[in-house]
């Protein structure tokens, strides 16, 4: 379980504020799980404001990517098919739940290529829906990244309105978040899906914000060709990080999909 511990961070349900290991959660103690995949440059800790919203018998894990918080002085992987390999080692390795996968911007990109790898390698932990949000299905050519020097990405940050984009300011905070980012964007980069679309086999459910440039809220139906199952969508108010303030409402969504899934 110690894979499942370095890539997963639980939050508690009701309170947020206490992180625990994945693998030393009660057996008896949760029902349902969600699964939550951060944004490039993002941390697990991003989603810990769910844990509140959430039933006390939902379990709440944010993926740790490497190269951030206890994991800086890991290397970034070199891909992002890497990057799904070992998540979806470390979900594969859980007591199987009810789950529902959530993915943000990256996030998106890198829960839907771990789904497909559940698929393949360990059926008995796919999710009962796959959540993308603020991306459209994924492309062989991304055209709408930024040049990789670190004045575009820091620029492209900022534009997109991620919460707190003033510790990019702070000299000393700077260099420790920029190879996470460089290494995030430059999976984002090199990262060629199959072609035609490989599909996954679990409903899909794509989110976005009306003003978001990248991800235009008509994007949003381009999801609907990468599953078999059923498909749909949902806009809300606001750019890139539309989620940002919408933890119960988001909370609230992947709890409706996981009673339903029990019905």
């Amino acid at each position: 379980m110690q894979d499942a511990d370095r890539w997963l961070k639980r939050f508690t349900p009701a309170t947020g504020r206490i992180p625990g290991k994945a693998s030393h959660a009660p057996a008896t103690r949760y029902r349902s799980r969600v699964v939550c995949l951060p944004h490039a440059g993002g941390a697990a800790p991003a989603y810990q404001p769910w844990a509140r919203h959430l039933p006390a018998d939902t379990e709440l894990l944010a993926v740790q990517y490497p190269g951030r918080q206890e994991r800086l002085g890991e290397p970034c992987p070199d891909t992002l098919g890497e990057l799904a390999d070992a998540i979806a080692a470390a979900l594969a390795a859980l007591p199987a739940l009810p789950t529902v996968v959530f993915g943000h911007s990256m996030g998106s990109l890198v829960a839907y290529e771990t789904v497909l790898r559940l698929a393949r390698h360990a059926p008995q932990a796919l999710p009962v829906r796959l959540f993308v949000s603020g991306t459209p299905a994924p492309v062989r050519d991304r055209t709408n990244l930024p040049a990789p020097d670190d004045a575009s990405l820091l620029t492209y940050v900022r534009n997109q309105g991620a919460a707190q984009p003033e510790v990019y300011d702070v000299p000393e905070l700077r260099e420790l978040l920029m190879p996470s980012l460089r290494g995030d964007f430059g999976l984002l980069a090199r990262y060629r899906p199959a072609r035609p679309l490989a599909r996954v086999p679990v409903p899909v459910t794509a989110l976005g914000g009306d003003t978001d440039a990248g991800c235009p809220p008509e994007s949003l139906a381009t999801w609907a060709d990468a599953t078999t199952a059923d498909f749909t969508s949902r806009v809300f108010p606001g750019g890139h990080f539309y989620l940002q303030g919408r933890e119960d409402t988001l909370a609230g969504l992947v709890t409706t999909a996981l009673r339903a899934a029990a019905r």
